[in-house]
């Protein structure tokens, strides 16, 4: 968050008008004209900095002005500040049409680097890539004055690098390779010495220090960026840096030379041979520049291995050492990818070093890139890392879900690593209850992440269980925030519970006996038994005061697009009875919800429209369920509750509960059917003289008069009732008490669907063929071949309508 000071700059600089900024400009060119370089066009200029940064879309400036800030960037007169500051500002406007200038003839490295990191912003245009890219290495390749520093260009050949790796030569990276290596192995021990030493009143300069490790230890080995001094060096300084673009360097021009003659189908003694003879200082130097530089970070991750075993004196260094694990281990891995030889000195070291840290939270970074190098070299090196993969499944996410950078990381390595744990992992899957725990803490940021992940964790052995999970995502996220809390309380408050008293709050109620295994289950590090997934109506309402919490809230935003997603993916391999055991979730779990009015209503809309794939998907559960949804179908407070689902119930069983979509049915069942449906009906469109009639929505009585209508005509001994039933609806509709609950609008659908049925049921086989079609004439390319028998048939029937009621229906 910014300051309020910081607030007020910034709104000035979006809200400036462009006349205000033409004058304000001129007053800078008057300034840079007369060779007025000082304090107030150095504050000028940060001011336009802030201007021309501040929007989101581009400032215009004039083509003379941003020639004259080109002027003064490459006038030797101009201070560094001044100059640092029109390359900002430059860099701001790029691309821009107006820059004419090129890195050619610059011999002045801070110069060369303002100017072409200009140019490398001109939107990644080759042509200047490759002049920065071949400027920068001649640079480097030449002896520079004194004064003059390559530390301002390796940002540069960085960058380059990423816009186009084949604008350097062979000849250009084997230069830089053996710059590489002096730069990572060969700075020196001993501190640099202070700008300041040597002044009137400390005449003598002192001599410098040498270099500490992290815990006060003078240090006996070679350099890293890991090493401690009060002042660097220009060589440990550019030790550092090259490390810094160690990995980029090595992913770009590293592997050529892996699949070379000599690194090629080495067996495990050919290669350990090798390691061991390019380890020594004299074999190293006859290797070639690329393989030697191999050699050396490879020697430099391994010092930093054994550097981020030290105690560090400070949190900042400790901090260092973990970040500078995570990267060793990383090149060390690319380096195993290049030449397998490494492959047998990593594994021994990164054994030893994961039994370390494994057990301190703190590393546990440095966990997913170890994990990462087991995944790619086990099956070379022939072991087995289950255990390192178990560990990293089942602890990690579940102590360290709070931390937004490791969730990230962590969701990054399993999407990079999907097809490989799909296939070779069962912890993967088993583990999604963890894994779902980043998701309810970090939401909506890793969404799309997830949007990957979910595909891999679903199976017909896991379908169910996800599904209750992603229902109850913003519960587990109340339980993780009660779960931190109580891990952060002081001990005198961590004492348990008296389980004859009911606890208070969430906090006592994580404690208490009788809630504590219904905690255990939602907080559960792996997939559990389908028997007690659902049982946890008590929970939810326990941590009911936490549903207004805006972490849960935004929790629960992301539920409907992952339900969404999981009945498309479901689709592809759910069979029958898997497609009944998720509607009798849906009908069950429509009334078991967190408490969030607007997260109810989301679900019930998807758990509504997905309830009709899953109809179309297995028509037959209408039969196969018949039970259960009779149950449901007859309970009118499903009715209020969950109008949706209610609505596509109905549909359903109006739809498919026909012997075309399933020989098993029976007259008698439709009988039962018709009967909950119209009793369903009677209920809600029955006047009463109470004062307060409820309203129910027009399309559940219209869906509840076609499923009546759809089941008579299967059943014509019924089509006497519903006909009587369908002729009382103009009366309901015009009745005072209803008339007024009701717009216009509403009650002219109610009729006029009422009208539509009563007609069709006057001709039974007519009704019989329209409201129950085959599947043939049902499929959707009949309806759009007028040549075929269905459109003719409603034709007909419409026009038969027509003669007899004077109504065609629409």
């Amino acid at each position: 968050m910014y300051t309020a000071g910081a607030e007020s700059f910034l709104r000035q600089a979006r809200e400036i008008q462009d006349e205000e900024l033409r004058k304000f400009i001129s007053r800078i060119t008057g300034l840079l004209q007369n060779q007025d370089l000082g304090s107030e066009t150095i504050d000028c200029l940060q001011r336009l900095f802030l201007i021309v940064s501040a929007t989101k879309y581009g400032r215009k400036l004039d083509g003379k002005f941003v020639e004259l800030l080109q002027t003064v960037l490459r006038s030797p007169k101009s201070p560094e500040q001044v100059q640092t500051l029109c390359a900002a500002i430059l860099r701001e406007m790029s691309p821009c049409s107006e820059l004419a200038f090129s890195c050619d003839g610059i011999h002045d490295t801070k110069l060369l680097s303002s100017v072409a990191s200009i140019l490398l912003t001109q939107g990644n245009k080759k042509a200047e890539v490759l002049v920065v890219g071949q400027r920068v290495v001649k640079v480097l390749e030449g002896r520079l004055p004194e004064g003059q520093s390559v530390r301002c260009l390796l940002p540069l050949l960085s960058q380059v690098i990423s816009l186009s790796p084949e604008s350097l030569t062979e000849d250009q990276t084997n230069l830089l390779n053996k710059r590489m290596v002096d730069w990572l192995r060969y700075a020196s021990l001993q501190q640099g010495v202070s700008q300041s030493s040597g002044s009137f009143f400390n005449p003598r300069t002192r001599q410098p220090g040498p270099i500490t490790e992290v815990d006060g230890t003078v240090a006996t080995d070679f350099f890293t960026v890991l090493s401690i001094g009060q002042y660097y060096t220009e060589d440990q300084w550019l030790n550092m840096q090259a490390f810094s673009v160690l990995r980029k360097w090595l992913l770009c021009y590293g592997s050529n030379g892996a699949n070379s003659p000599n690194s090629d189908d080495k067996s495990e003694v050919d290669g350990s041979v090798m390691s061991m003879v390019s380890a020594t200082s004299t074999s190293s130097r006859l290797l070639p520049p690329k393989e030697r530089l191999r050699e050396k970070a490879f020697e430099y991750c391994q010092r930093l291995v054994e550097q981020s075993n030290r105690r560090a004196l400070k949190k900042v260094d400790g901090d260092l050492q973990k970040a500078c694990l995570v990267e060793a281990v990383t090149i060390m891995d690319i380096i195993c990818k290049q030449d397998s030889s490494y492959v047998y000195r990593t594994l021994s070291c990164l054994k030893i070093l994961h039994g370390r840290i494994s057990g301190d939270l703190a590393y546990a970074s440095a966990l997913l890139p170890i994990a990462q190098f087991f995944l790619n070299h086990s099956e070379t090196a022939a072991v087995d890392s289950e255990a390192i993969y178990k560990h990293l499944f089942t602890k990690v996410p579940a102590q360290l879900f709070h931390s937004p950078v490791l969730a990230f990381e962590f969701i990054q390595f399993c999407r990079d690593n999907l097809q490989f744990f799909t296939e070779n992992l069962g912890i993967f899957r088993q583990s999604f209850p963890n894994l779902f725990k980043f998701l309810a803490w970090n939401s909506p940021s890793l969404i799309s992440e997830f949007m990957d992940l979910l595909p891999a964790l679903l199976g017909a052995d896991t379908a169910i269980e996800v599904f209750h999970l992603l229902l109850d995502l913003p519960c587990l996220t109340a339980a993780l925030d009660v779960q931190l809390r109580s891990a952060l309380a002081p001990m005198s408050e961590r004492a348990a519970c008296d389980p004859a008293v009911k606890p208070a709050s969430c906090l006592e109620a994580f404690r208490h006996p009788l809630y504590r295994n219904m905690f255990q289950h939602l907080l559960r590090v792996k997939a559990a038994p389908r028997e007690v997934v659902d049982r946890l109506t008590v929970l939810r309402q326990l941590l009911g005061s936490m549903a207004s919490s805006p972490r849960v809230v935004q929790c629960s935003n992301t539920v409907p697009v992952l339900l969404q997603l999981f009945f498309e993916v479901v689709a592809e391999f759910a069979d029958g009875p898997l497609v009944n055991q998720l509607v009798l979730a849906v009908l069950e779990r429509s009334d078991q919800l967190y408490e969030i009015p607007a997260f109810k209503a989301d679900v019930h809309r998807v758990l509504s429209s997905q309830l009709l794939l899953l109809c179309k998907l297995h028509p037959s559960l209408v039969v196969e369920l018949s039970k259960e949804l009779l149950e449901f179908s007859g309970t009118v407070g499903n009715v209020q509750s969950k109008e949706d689902i209610f609505t596509y119930v109905v549909w359903a069983i109006g739809e498919y509960m026909s012997v075309s979509y399933d020989k098993r049915c029976t007259v008698e069942q439709i009988n039962k059917f018709f009967e909950a449906l119209e009793a369903m009906l009677f209920e809600i469109t029955q006047v009463r003289p109470s004062a307060t009639v409820p309203k129910y929505s027009p399309r559940v009585i219209t869906v509840l008069m076609t499923a009546l209508t759809k089941l008579a005509s299967r059943s014509q001994d019924l089509i006497p009732r519903v006909s009587l039933f369908l002729s009382k609806m103009r009366t309901f509709v015009q009745s005072s008490a209803v008339s007024s609950l009701y717009s216009e609008e509403d009650s002219e659908e109610i009729l006029t669907r009422a009208t539509e049925l009563m007609n069709l049921l006057k001709m039974p086989s007519v009704a019989q063929f329209v409201l129950t079609p085959s599947a043939e004439v049902a499929s959707p390319r009949f309806h759009q071949d007028t040549n075929i028998s269905l459109p003719l048939a409603m034709k007909t029937a419409s026009r038969l309508l027509e003669r007899g009621t004077g109504f065609v229906p629409g």
